[in-house]
């Protein structure tokens, strides 16, 4: 790999899953004692606002990031410094009205939008929410922007921003609020204002780096540059953010329909009173605060990975494109695979150590939750994939036909008295897998240079599969050895748990190792890896 693709994408990824890594330390202080504050009927009022906020929010700032990352890096690449600075301003101008429609909507109909989703005691949240949209705008187009020139340091500080606010504002609010007595609604909105700020609190931060990045960089002058008309440079916006827009949309949209409908059928079709739907599906919502866990550690290279293939098939590099797809499907499996594997082996030492006095339902919901969360991630990469070459279309077709695969496996598995909440985590399951499957039927048809899947999937399987049977046994012979000495409450399932963990990293590390599924390409991804690597005597990458 070039010395110029590590450093915009094996170096943004870097970056940015140290961020993450941060920004989850961070937002694991927030909500896991906000939702034991909130309890399992207040987690619903707090996940069921989200929803209608994030529905808004993907509409409004979906597109933006990769639109703007993938032009910006396009015209970079071919010397358009003009075509450069056209793109943003006219990003900005076409996205901030957007984000001010949603913004109003959220503010003049809480209401309605709250009966819509079946939870009538949400309007004050959805209002406190309302201002993020527009601001998120605003914000995501100086990403872009930034990302566009492979200069991941402006997303990683917002980022940050962002969820220390969420913390130190939201759940002081939220503590405050539960002191005095209010109702779960009213803490949960409380909650919700730390959100709001943290956003807000981004935008001169991100103005601040536009300038700077502006003036470190030096491009040559050329008379000829001329940037395409305003006209025409929405139309490029538009062409790739309306379908990535279009596609992220529809899954936000079936999540919301997911919603009222799981609530719906807890009640029609389990036959069970509001008050305990609220309560299951409150639970449901704490395991997809874990389940949502992997995914963010991919995010980063999914975001790293679309101009840095972009540039390359620009400057008609189709190897070191190939090269990218190979390493980021690479990384994301040997991350996502154990990440998936141990929230599904460890379950119920997990929720219980997390969510004490929750609903019992909890661990069996993690478990399903646990397997689908590798296939959001394996989603994740292969539809970057897939946008930076050109085929962002085909998530139209991938993404509402998993979404009809969800939504019918909820209707018919949580209506069945019998399995009831435990149908929505299967339906996540049915879903990914079965868009993770298009896609990469997709990229082995669209793709001209394809990766090898082989390579990147087998041996991080192996590993895995070693690893999770480790981690299931290892909890097992401890929490029996350890139990006559600290019983089975909270503190002592936290050290079984923890021991557990250890024990199966290492040997996952190892198994990577000893291997050869990790190489010293794969070292690269990481500050001062090559140095890791021959530490840990990594073998050298084969020939490509």
């Amino acid at each position: 790999m070039s010395e110029k693709v590590k450093q915009s994408y094996l170096g943004g990824a870097a970056l940015l899953a140290a961020t993450v890594a941060i920004v989850k330390v961070v937002g694991f202080f927030y909500k896991i004692p906000l939702y034991n504050l909130l309890g399992d009927e207040g987690t619903t009022h707090f996940q069921v606002t989200y929803t209608i906020y994030n529905l808004l929010l993907t509409i409004s700032t979906a597109g933006i990031p990769v639109a703007l990352s993938r032009l910006i890096s396009s015209a970079r690449a071919t010397g358009r410094t003009a075509q450069v600075k056209r793109l943003f301003s006219m990003g900005l101008a076409t996205f901030v009205p957007v984000g001010l429609a949603g913004t109003l909507l959220m503010l003049l109909f809480p209401q309605q939008l709250a009966n819509m989703m079946g939870d009538p005691e949400i309007p004050l949240g959805i209002q406190v929410l309302a201002p993020a949209v527009l601001f998120i705008c605003i914000v995501s187009v100086y990403r872009g922007y930034a990302q566009g020139h492979s200069y991941m340091t402006p997303t990683a500080v917002s980022q940050i921003i962002e969820v220390v606010c969420k913390l130190v504002i939201g759940l002081a609010i939220a503590w405050v609020l539960l002191s005095r007595g209010a109702d779960s609604a009213t803490v949960s909105a409380g909650a919700i204002t730390g959100v709001t700020i943290g956003i807000f609190l981004s935008i001169p931060v991100m103005m601040w780096y536009k300038s700077s990045l502006d003036r470190r960089m030096k491009y040559p002058s050329n008379p000829r540059d001329k940037a395409d008309g305003r006209r025409a440079t929405v139309k490029q916006i538009l062409t790739i953010g309306i379908p990535v827009t279009l596609a992220s949309s529809v899954m936000t949209i079936i999540t919301l329909i997911d919603t009222r409908l799981v609530l719906q059928r807890l009640q029609s079709g389990a036959g069970f009173d509001f008050e305990t739907a609220k309560v299951l599906y409150g639970v449901y919502s704490k395991g997809l605060s874990l389940f949502n866990l992997p995914a963010a550690f991919i995010t980063p290279i999914t975001v790293a990975v679309v101009p840095a293939i972009a540039g390359a098939l620009a400057r008609r590099d189709s190897r070191e494109a190939k090269t990218v797809m190979e390493s980021s499907l690479k990384v994301t499996n040997m991350l996502a695979l154990p990440a998936g594997v141990g929230l599904s082996v460890l379950a119920y030492p997990i929720f219980t150590v997390l969510f004490p006095d929750s609903n019992e339902n909890g661990p069996r919901l993690l478990m399903y939750l646990g397997i689908a969360s590798y296939f959001v991630c394996t989603y994740l990469i292969t539809n970057a994939i897939l946008q930076a070459n050109g085929n962002e279309r085909l998530a139209l077709v991938t993404l509402p036909l998993g979404g009809a695969v969800k939504i019918i496996v909820n209707w018919v598995l949580v209506g069945n008295p019998n399995i009831g909440i435990t149908g929505a985590p299967i339906g996540t399951l049915c879903c990914y897998t079965f868009i993770t499957a298009l896609n990469l039927i997709f990229i082995n048809r669209k793709v001209r240079q394809k990766p090898s899947f082989l390579k990147s999937f087998i041996m991080p399987a192996i590993c895995t599969i070693i690893m999770g049977a480790a981690a299931w046994a290892s909890y097992g012979l401890i929490s029996r050895a350890g139990s006559a000495l600290l019983g089975t409450e909270r503190f002592a399932t936290a050290i079984y748990m923890v021991a557990s963990i250890g024990i199966a990293v290492v040997i996952y590390g190892i198994m990577i190792i000893v291997t050869g599924t990790v190489t010293t390409k794969d070292m690269e991804l990481i500050p001062k890896g090559d140095k890791i690597g021959r530490l840990l005597h990594v073998r050298r990458a084969g020939k490509h």
